[in-house]
């Protein structure tokens, strides 16, 4: 296939022929062994050390959804990197946050993306929201013999539904099993504390900027008691990704953006330590 296509400059017959609209589909069939799902590892004994990384956090707002995550990956008790991106954009309107073993979560997403376009170019329209977590959860699950193995990808995927006029946000199991989450949802080593941060911050009016200040805390706090959460770094000026959904697409804040965001959370953690606290009746 490769030579014929070198010798007469044209792309190979099944990239001609009309199929799925499905890409993983198409890749399945005409090369399997590039699904990441199918590569065989070789024999190991005990748990295989690969750099993970955490925490992911979401949070509606009235006007859309806000994904972010902190910049940490670890290797054990190593931090193997300080800088890592663990929120992508999935296309114009969602995006995808990662957890867990990082080099075969950040292939994942590159072949989501190229799934949801693939979508678009063979169908003439983009897939619902809906549609999106579904292709998603069908991924993950074809990652279940790695998972069991110890290399588990476990995103977070958000996005703003046009049909609806919302944002929305799913959460997945190892296995692919997808729920959807009401209000905010967190994924990582570090999620449990930063889920008892946007409980108790949480609120149905919340603006953008309260929005994604919000976030900063709730990652801020999992970086207090969890090791493998990596908060604001001032001195290196690494901070928190943040993005936002809404009615006019995905946008990722600059970086000026996230470093006025964590030196106001960083101010008033001077005065206060634990953060804000919820308001009581």
């Amino acid at each position: 296939m490769e030579a014929n296509t070198r010798s007469t400059g044209r792309l190979p017959a099944a990239f001609l022929t009309p199929g799925s609209s499905s890409f993983m589909d198409f890749l399945g069939e005409h090369q399997p062994e590039m699904l990441p799902g199918n590569r065989q590892l070789p024999p190991v004994q005990g748990v295989i050390e690969a750099p993970h990384g955490t925490t992911i956090v979401a949070v509606t707002f009235p006007g859309g959804v806000v994904l972010a995550g902190d910049r940490r990956a670890t290797m054990g008790n190593m931090i193997a990197q300080r800088d890592i991106e663990k929120v992508f954009p999935a296309d114009e309107y969602s995006a995808v946050g990662i957890a867990g073993t990082a080099g075969l979560a950040v292939e994942m997403v590159k072949l989501f993306q190229l799934e949801l376009e693939h979508f678009e170019k063979v169908e003439g329209a983009q897939l619902s929201l809906e549609g999106k977590a579904n292709r998603l959860s069908t991924m993950i699950r074809s990652n279940l013999g790695m998972a069991m193995q110890g290399l588990a990808v476990v995103p977070l995927f958000a996005g703003y539904d046009v049909d609806r006029g919302r944002g929305r946000i799913f959460s997945y199991d190892v296995t692919g099993g997808r729920s959807e989450e009401r209000h905010f949802a967190t994924t990582g080593s570090g999620s449990v504390f930063a889920r008892g941060a946007m409980k108790k911050l949480f609120r149905d009016d919340l603006t953008e900027e309260q929005a994604t200040t919000l976030v900063v805390q709730a990652l801020y706090d999992a970086a207090d008691d969890d090791s493998a959460t990596g908060g604001p770094d001032v001195a290196r000026r690494i901070y928190p990704i943040i993005t936002v959904i809404t009615e006019d697409g995905f946008r990722r804040l600059g970086e000026d953006e996230a470093a006025e965001l964590a030196g106001s959370v960083l101010q008033a953690r001077l005065e206060q330590p634990d953060g804000p606290r919820a308001a009581l009746l």
